[in-house]
């Protein structure tokens, strides 16, 4: 943790910051080791030139937040107090030039914030943070691991239950059942199960669509461990399939191969989307690929890098992101197999490691 505030610590004397406060849950998470959601209360870690750092915390996180990170001073402010008037009082007025992070605050708390220590310039930091944040250290990669492990496990548990008549939902509650037996937080998001033509809709929500003998069923599914990620998706066969859907699956599945090699450390972000994309454009199905190749995976389920076409900057090694070409016939269903991949300093390490052959189940 130390030596991720001193590089904080290097960016406010570059920019002749007064101060660095930062309120994105995540980010607090990363530079402390204190992990919460405070909704609508304000929290925030603050950084100010010569001082050391102190979190801001509702009273309700209040000691969750001083087991969690002893060494950092910890204030609170309790629901019957304005929040920002308390935080005023903490801090050496004025702080003429200070950081935020403008994409999470809400245009009044921005406003707010700047108004109370008279600032008269306020640096966004969030692209800082970002790409602190984009290349993982050995624990966090071990971290991602465990929460890849968790979701696989529970497909693997998952999938011998499902038969032809089950709804989707059905599917998502023994799902996300098998997650926590198996000590997930929870989902890392809301999980996708979608059959037949539903399969076409990238973030289709399940519903009670019964599952029939001859169509496709999309999994995309993750969870929290540790207060990291997991991303994957699989489709199987219910009973045996068209040849059109074989093809679909096929195409995708060499889609989302090519796509794995053309990671490197040193190559073009862009390159990877490109090279899957082109194996499903080869193929005939170019129009039915409407998504991005990947994302970013960490604490957080969507950040840098995002992988697409245009994207800018070379890949380095640390990077984790999913792969996840698809395609989309909202005639007959979609197909999408994604992974979790990790830049080394050599190539790449598939982190996920579910089957992909097509399978048939129910």
């Amino acid at each position: 943790m130390q030596e991720r505030l001193e590089k904080l610590h290097a960016y406010m004397e570059s920019r002749k910051l007064d101060a660095l406060i930062m309120t994105h849950p995540k980010n607090v998470y990363y530079f402390t080791g204190f992990l919460t959601e405070p909704h609508e209360r304000f929290m925030a870690l603050v950084l100010v030139k010569g001082e050391s750092p102190f979190l801001f915390v509702p009273l309700l996180d209040g000691e969750k937040a001083r087991e969690a990170c002893p060494a950092i001073m910890i204030y609170t402010h309790d629901d019957s107090q304005d929040a920002l008037t308390v935080f005023q009082q903490l801090l050496p007025t004025p702080l003429t030039h200070i950081g935020v992070e403008k994409n999470h605050l809400t245009a009044k708390t921005y406003e707010s914030l700047v108004s109370i220590v008279h600032a008269t310039e306020a640096v966004d930091v969030g692209e800082l943070l970002s790409n602190i944040r984009v290349s993982k250290d050995a624990s966090e990669i071990a971290t991602i691991k465990r929460a890849i492990w968790v979701m696989e496990e529970s497909l693997r548990r998952t999938l011998p239950l499902i038969s032809v008549g089950m709804t989707e939902l059905d599917v998502v509650a023994e799902l996300e059942y098998q997650m926590k037996k198996l000590k997930a937080q929870g989902p890392s998001f809301s999980t996708i199960v979608l059959a037949g033509e539903k399969s076409a809709l990238p973030h289709g929500d399940p519903g009670e669509h019964a599952i029939q003998a001859g169509e496709v069923l999309l999994i995309d599914a993750g969870v929290y461990v540790d207060g990291y990620v997991s991303d994957l998706t699989r489709t199987f066969a219910v009973g045996q399939i068209g040849s059109e859907l074989l093809d679909m699956y096929d195409t995708v599945l060499q889609a989302n191969l090519a796509g794995i090699q053309a990671v490197r450390p040193g190559a073009p972000i862009a390159e990877v989307d490109r090279t899957a994309r082109a194996v499903i454009g080869d193929r005939g199905y170019g129009e039915f690929f409407i998504n991005r190749v990947g994302h970013g995976i960490g604490l957080e389920l969507h950040e840098a890098p995002y992988v697409h076409s245009q994207a800018a900057g070379e890949l380095i090694p640390g990077m984790v992101f999913t792969i996840e070409p698809g395609i989309y016939n909202t005639k007959i269903g979609g197909i999408r197999i994604e992974d979790n991949v990790l830049v080394t300093k050599d190539g790449v390490e598939v982190l996920t490691s579910f089957p992909k052959e097509m399978q048939i189940i129910g």
